[in-house]
């Protein structure tokens, strides 16, 4: 039975030295044939521009000449990624993708093939033809390895891009240069944006990042996020509710409170958002009972008693100010009503009006604040805002 020639078999015979000599005698001639089947056969390349398509014409000679040197030693190994795909910039990696390459590649690799014939040495068509067949698996796994290590590298890179940004933001030092840095990162500027803040899970942080880009995408939200410190920082876009987007987000979350700041317009001013998602989760441990996730904004009172100026210039600006401009009455009846544990027919009393009246008063601080005294968080939150409007003016109480 007769054996098939290997490629280790190809030094011992006799053409094996003229089939290298006229191999590398077309060189040039074959990596012309196959730019011009590349333009002829492959559009994307017909259409790149001309410094791109003279990179790929280097890679291909750079490939053939590979070849050739490899057919010459075998038996030695080759570091076939460096040698072919070293001739060209690493920002070819993103101009052209591995399907691409790939077709690159093949299209190269056909150019030699039909060749064989004419190239090799009388006896030595067996022996380059198998040789090619090695090659090409080979060059396709380098092919495989470049972009797997251009990948991980951009990876990197983005990972560390996205800190910047998320650190920024939360640091309140965001400014047009981490816009432009979250662009890249493929952040299409979103109209409503909304922080959320947790404690991060122990392990891997890319396996936390990753877990949030999953839900993420199945609920349809842009996300900037990472691990700083001991926090899981979300920064999303796409929601204008906080709470159904923190819902959505928060399995990736370790156990503890979740906050959930207000919405912003964009990504600048979602300081804001991250600042008070920041003070809601400091002073989330005086209310125990707070919700998973609970929204910043329902976190007010306390966030006031813990010194946070924002929340303070909020219940006074968004809950006593408005009720100051709706009259006196509805202020003292507001305060007598929560002196009087809430109680309807007390504040009458105290007030001498009729309950219905202290109930149609009553009413109307909910129109007004969007609170409602009947409710026991509600009444808290306006009681703290009373005591901050009245200390904010420097007045007795009622």
């Amino acid at each position: 039975m007769r054996q098939a020639v290997t490629v280790s078999d190809a030094e011992e015979t006799p053409s094996h030295s003229a089939t290298v000599r006229r191999l590398e005698q077309s060189s040039g001639k074959l990596a012309a044939a196959a730019i011009a089947r590349m333009d002829q056969q492959l559009p994307w390349y017909r259409a790149m521009p001309p410094e791109n398509r003279s990179w790929i014409g280097l890679v291909a000679q750079a490939g053939i000449a590979a070849f050739t040197e490899w057919f010459r030693h075998p038996e030695k190994p080759q570091a076939i990624s460096t040698d072919v795909f070293g001739t060209a910039p690493r920002e070819l990696t993103r101009a052209i993708t591995l399907r691409q390459t790939v077709e690159m590649v093949r299209t190269t690799i056909e150019v030699v093939e039909t060749a064989v014939d004419e190239i090799a040495a009388p006896g030595g068509e067996m022996s380059l033809r198998n040789a090619l067949l090695v090659y090409a698996r080979e060059i396709a796994f380098a092919t495989a390895q470049v972009y797997a290590q251009a990948a991980e590298a951009r990876g990197a890179w983005d990972a560390r891009l996205e800190s910047l940004v998320v650190n920024a933001v939360v640091s309140g030092e965001a400014d047009e240069g981490d816009v432009s840095r979250a662009a890249a990162l493929g952040w299409s500027a979103p109209e409503h944006v909304t922080v959320v803040l947790g404690s991060a899970p122990n392990g891997d942080s890319e396996l936390t990042v990753e877990a949030i880009r999953r839900a993420a995408r199945y609920a349809k939200l842009q996300v900037l996020t990472g691990v700083l410190g001991k926090r899981l920082v979300v920064i999303a876009g796409g929601s204008d509710d906080p709470l159904r987007t923190a819902k959505s987000l928060i399995g990736p979350f370790a156990a503890g409170p979740v906050v959930a700041g207000p919405v912003v317009g964009d990504l600048l001013a979602a300081t804001r958002s991250a600042q008070a998602a920041s003070a809601g989760l400091r002073a989330c441990s005086a209310w125990p009972d707070a919700p998973r996730p609970v929204l910043a904004d329902d976190l007010l009172p306390e966030r006031a008693m813990a010194g946070d100026p924002a929340a303070r210039g909020l219940l006074v600006e968004e809950i006593y100010r408005p009720l100051e401009r709706a009259g006196s009455a509805l202020l003292e009846t507001l305060s007598v009503y929560l002196e009087q544990a809430s109680s309807l027919e007390g504040a009458a009393r105290m007030l001498f009006v009729h309950p219905n009246t202290v109930r149609y008063r009553l009413r109307r601080v909910t129109d007004v604040t969007g609170w409602s005294p009947s409710d026991v968080r509600s009444a808290f939150t306006l009681r703290v805002a009373l005591m901050l409007g009245r200390l904010a003016d420097g007045e007795p109480r009622p």
